[in-house]
C-alpha cells in the first residue's frame, strides 16, 4: 500500500471531486494521504478533510509564495495551537522561494526568512516535523534550519528538485527527501541521480496534487491515485521491486509523522 505524503485536496479541481478521488485512491492501493496547508485562511478546510476521513491527515503552515494583504501572517502561538489539534501531523509547508523574486533584492525577501523561522520555532515547541519547500533558495533555507535548531524535529524536503549536495545537507540534519512526479520527466536525469543516492529509509513519495502529474499523465490534473507511478520510477532508479519501495516509504512516513493509531514499522 502507498502513502501520498503531500497533496492539496482542498484546492479547486480536487475538492469538488473528493468522493471520486478517494475511490481512485482505494483502487490504486493508495491507503493514505497528507493534506497540506498553505495559508492560515485555508487551515480549517484542510483540517476538516482530515477529520472527516480516516485515511487523510493535515498540516498547518503558510507557503513561502503566499503574500499580500489578504494573507494572514502566521505566529508561533497560533501555529502551536492549531498544530495540537487532532490529525495535524506537521508544520508547513514552509520554506523559501526566490524563483519569482523579480526585481526584488535578497534583502526584500527578509519577510520570507522570518516566516520560516516562525514555523521552525512552532515545530520545535510542538515536537512535530517540518514540511519544507525550497526553490532557488537552498543555501538560505539550510542556514536558517541550522540556526533555528530544525534538526531537533526533522521533517521532509518535499517535491525535491535540488542537488545532491543539498540532499546531503538535509539528510545530515535528519530530514527526509520526498520525490514527486517530476522524477518521471524525461529532462529530470539529475533528479533521478539524486534519488539513486538518497537512502531508501529516508525517501518519501508524493504527488503535490493537483500539480506535477507523472508520466504518462503529465499535463493533466494530478491526484493521489497516481503516486504509484512515482514509486515505480523510484524503484526503477534504485533497482528494487515497487512493493519494496511502497513498504519502505510507507514505513518512513509513519516513523516521521507518527499518525495517531498507526504503529511505526521497520523500513
Amino acid at each position: 500500500m502507498f502513502v501520498d505524503s503531500h497533496c492539496h485536496l482542498n484546492f479547486p479541481g480536487l475538492r469538488e471531486r473528493l468522493p471520486e478521488i478517494l475511490d481512485a485512491m482505494a483502487a490504486a492501493q493508495v491507503e493514505r494521504a497528507m493534506c497540506i496547508c498553505t495559508t492560515m485562511e485555508e487551515f480549517e478546510a484542510v483540517h476538516a478533510l482530515a477529520m472527516a476521513h480516516d485515511n487523510l491527515w493535515a498540516t498547518v503552515g503558510v507557503h513561502p509564495d503566499n503574500e499580500g494583504e489578504e494573507i494572514a501572517e502566521p505566529d508561533v502561538d497560533t501555529l502551536v495551537a492549531w498544530g495540537r489539534r487532532p490529525r495535524v501531523l506537521a508544520v508547513g509547508e514552509t520554506g523559501l522561494d526566490y524563483y519569482r523574486i523579480g526585481e526584488r533584492s535578497h534583502a526584500d525577501m527578509h519577510w520570507q526568512r522570518e516566516r520560516l523561522r516562525v514555523h521552525v520555532r512552532a515545530a520545535r515547541e510542538l515536537a512535530k516535523p517540518l514540511v519544507i519547500h525550497t526553490r532557488s533558495a537552498s543555501a538560505d533555507t539550510l542556514a536558517i534550519l541550522r540556526e533555528e535548531g530544525a534538526d531537533q524535529v526533522g521533517g521532509v524536503f518535499h517535491c525535491f528538485t535540488e542537488t545532491r549536495e543539498v540532499a546531503e545537507a538535509a539528510l545530515d540534519m535528519g530530514f527526509h527527501i520526498s520525490f514527486s512526479g517530476i522524477m518521471t520527466f524525461k529532462t529530470a536525469q539529475d533528479l533521478r541521480d539524486v534519488a539513486a543516492f538518497v537512502p531508501l529509509d529516508r525517501c518519501l513519495i508524493e504527488t503535490d496534487s493537483p500539480y506535477l502529474a507523472p508520466v504518462p499523465y503529465r499535463g493533466k490534473t494530478n491526484t493521489p491515485a497516481l503516486v504509484p507511478y512515482v514509486a515505480a520510477e523510484l524503484a526503477r532508479v534504485k533497482g528494487l521491486d515497487v512493493q519494496e519501495v511502497a513498504q519502505a516509504t510507507t514505513a518512513n512516513f509513519d516513523r516521521l509523522f507518527r499518525p495517531e493509531g498507526v504503529a511505526p514499522q521497520a523500513a
